[in-house]
């Protein structure tokens, strides 16, 4: 071919170019969804059907492209004014990744996790590990948190009282008064919830739509919030049962004599521990028999100064029994279970190292002891086995388990291991805060509380707000450009299988109840006094964050009382008990709604999600699959606001009708339905202040996609 042919070939496909439609970036798709990854979570050797989505006749080519070689992709499907395109890949035992090529013409651009982008991002790589899932039903599962002690007293007979012990510098409380707001140090403070309150309120939960319970710890521990355990092998008599109540000599260093000798044998004699893991088992099977499942707290970082195996308050050796505790003997079997920091001071006080530095919460020593890295295996194994068959574990502070990042990988992969083992369905669900992606890759945790993709940036676009209720921050506040690209980032940091499983809350134990964030009040419970929490709080907003909590990829999980108006700010404000008799019954029909739509439709749980439109305090997204198709819209602006957006690339028809399925403002909600067009491609949509509404693709607007 000489030059001129060349060139005329070059002039050819330069006015080909010309000719050809812009390439629409905005309508190609694709995720880890079962509707682009066939099977979503293969096993090693299987072959998987990749998937793309383009604009109709829009693009000439997609290649998958993987670190090896890349595959041109074929076009197997044509729905609406979308092509669908599809290939075939073989694994292997090793992680295989992967990202996308799009060619039009002489131009091309790469499709990734984040999205689309003019060069290939290693970090956005789509990645399948063979061999990785979890459990099915932990995803999109409606989650419930609940600190035993103040959600539902059901066996005063059980109730720390008065005295009974001496923790932290002061004697325990019995706080009669079910309405008193926690105040100061109050890990003291006893309200007096139990295991059988929350059995008496098992109808209410599955009224409610709760599929899962959370507890925060339940272990033997001397603190209502018993992050502090004392015995991982016994659930605690108080929240339990106790069938012996005797006397017994006075501890040493106790400071009350009244009641204090009763909590050797209320929680140290095996008649008690025994009769309460007995108590455990059936009140386990009475919420499987309600279609719930059950998730332990799991504190493995660091136990309770009062614990067997280091004894600073001298009850085990006084109850005789137990072998000798680190801090009372040189000789304890439990010596190498603790960092004691100064040989020659020991045992005096601070000779050992403390989590943060408490001297009540002694950090556990697993680099020390192969003992105890054998035994806290054993109990990951024991809970979720017969006969207390436990759904999983929510794994405390679960970064922070040894001195250094190597030992903590080691550590939580053979805690997989053992755990799945023992209950291949079991869920393994980790605090953390910051990239996950570490812990994330198929071998260690299923999924963590997901600060990242949920709390955090839904609190600073809805309410400028901290989750602490610390700061406000007027610039992030109805900042869509900030809130998408935080959501883009950190769901990136999940594999899908992780991510549609995530713990997705608005309050918990830790952060100030989101309700009371609507107020924008910066500042805790010892400034601004308790009923600071509750003025001028903002249920509109609080109805947005629910939609959005039922919407988003992930577990929706309520904090026990936010479904009823509960306020607070941070610990241990944050901590009021269950308002029983003051309910918010707007917001609890609210909940059950919202709940109910979510549990309805699958694509809640496992569908895609695309963003649509953002401007200041204004958002609409898509959550579909092959057989639904959901916009959700949401005004955060304290006035009325009228908006046409462009939403056919989200996989929608350009002529369609779509049902209002709900409508939610700040003095109430409606599930009314109403019909909205969708014209060349636009919906025109007013939204009164602080509203949401979810609308639903009719089915006569052209239907699902064939299987």
């Amino acid at each position: 071919m000489n030059q001129k042919s060349i060139y005329d070939l070059s002039r050819i496909e330069r006015y080909m170019m010309q000719m050809r439609p812009v390439l629409s970036k905005k309508a190609l798709f694709s995720d880890g969804t079962k509707d682009y990854r066939s099977p979503a979570e293969p096993r090693e050797n299987d072959k998987v059907t990749i998937r793309f989505r383009t604009k109709r006749d829009n693009v000439d080519m997609v290649w998958l492209c993987s670190r090896e070689k890349k595959q041109r992709m074929k076009r197997t499907e044509t729905k609406w004014d979308f092509d669908y395109y599809s290939v075939e890949i073989q694994l292997g035992s090793e992680p295989f990744f992967y990202y996308f090529k799009v060619v039009t013409g002489i131009l091309e651009c790469y499709y990734d996790r984040y999205g689309v982008n003019d060069k290939p991002r290693e970090e956005y790589y789509f990645c399948i590990v063979p061999g990785f899932s979890t459990p099915e039903w932990a995803k999109g599962a409606v989650m419930y948190q609940i600190l035993v002690d103040r959600f539902y007293n059901g066996n005063p007979a059980g109730d720390v009282l008065d005295g009974e012990y001496y923790y932290v510098d002061g004697p325990t409380k019995h706080v009669e008064n079910w309405a008193h707001c926690p105040q100061g140090i109050s890990v003291r403070e006893f309200y007096g919830g139990d295991l059988e309150g929350v059995r008496q309120k098992l109808d209410y939960l599955q009224e409610l739509g709760i599929e899962v319970l959370y507890f925060n710890p339940l272990f033997v521990s001397p603190s209502n919030h018993k992050y502090d355990c004392q015995d991982y092998d016994y659930i605690d008599p108080h929240v339990s049962n106790i069938v012996v109540d005797e006397g017994a000599v006075l501890p040493e260093g106790c400071k009350d004599n009244t009641q204090a000798a009763r909590y050797i044998t209320r929680v140290t004699d095996k008649r008690n521990l025994e009769a309460s893991n007995a108590y455990f088992a059936k009140f386990v099977e009475e919420v499987h028999a309600h279609g719930m499942k059950i998730i332990l707290d799991g504190v493995f970082n660091h136990c309770g100064s009062f614990h067997k195996w280091l004894d600073r308050e001298k009850l085990y050796e006084q109850q005789g029994g137990y072998a000798p505790g680190a801090y009372v003997s040189r000789e304890s079997p439990y010596r190498d279970f603790f960092a004691f920091q100064n040989q020659e001071a020991w045992p005096d006080n601070g000779s050992y190292e403390g989590w943060w530095g408490f001297e009540t919460l002694p950090k556990l020593n697993y680099e020390g002891s192969q003992e105890l890295w054998n035994y806290v295996l054993d109990i990951g194994r024991k809970w979720v086995s017969h006969p207390y068959n436990v759904d999983g574990w929510r794994l405390d502070v679960a970064a922070d388990l040894g001195h250094s990042p190597e030992v903590n990988h080691r550590f939580w992969k053979e805690f997989r291991k053992a755990v799945k083992e023992a209950n291949p369905n079991a869920v393994i669900l980790a605090e953390h805060y910051g990239d996950p992606k570490s812990w994330l890759l198929g071998d260690e945790w299923d999924t963590i509380m997901n600060y990242d993709a949920f709390m955090e940036p839904i609190t600073w676009f809805l309410t400028g707000m901290e989750k602490h209720s610390d700061e406000y921050r007027g610039e992030c506040f109805g900042n869509p450009g900030d809130f998408e690209g935080a959501m883009r980032h950190h769901m990136t940091r999940f594999m899908t299988s992780s991510l549609q499983c995530a713990m997705n809350e608005l309050s918990n134990h830790d952060h100030s109840r989101f309700l009371t964030r609507t107020n924008k009040k910066v500042g805790r419970a010892e400034q601004l006094g308790t009923d600071a929490a509750g003025r001028g709080i903002n249920k509109g907003v609080m109805k947005e964050a629910v939609v959005f909590q039922m919407t988003w990829p992930g577990a929706p999980t309520l904090y026990y009382g936010d479904e009823v108006g509960q306020v607070g700010f941070t610990d241990p404000d944050n901590r009021r008990t269950y308002p029983w008799g003051n309910e918010d019954m707007d917001l609890l029909n609210f909940h059950r709604e919202m709940i109910r739509i979510h549990k309805e439709h699958e694509a809640f749980k496992t569908g895609s999600i695309q963003f649509v439109w953002g401007e200041y305090n204004f958002l609409c997204y898509a959550r579909y699959n092959r057989r639904e198709h959901f916009l959700v819209v949401l005004n955060n602006d304290a006035v009325s606001r009228t908006v046409e957006m462009v939403v056919w690339p989200v996989g929608l028809p350009k002529e369609c009708e779509l049902e209002q399925i709900m409508y939610s403002h700040e003095g109430g909600y409606s599930t009314n339905p109403v019909t909205y067009e969708v014209k060349g491609g636009k919906l025109n949509i007013t939204l009164t202040e602080f509203s949401a509404v979810v609308l639903r693709l009719k089915e006569t607007s052209g239907g699902a996609l064939p299987d």
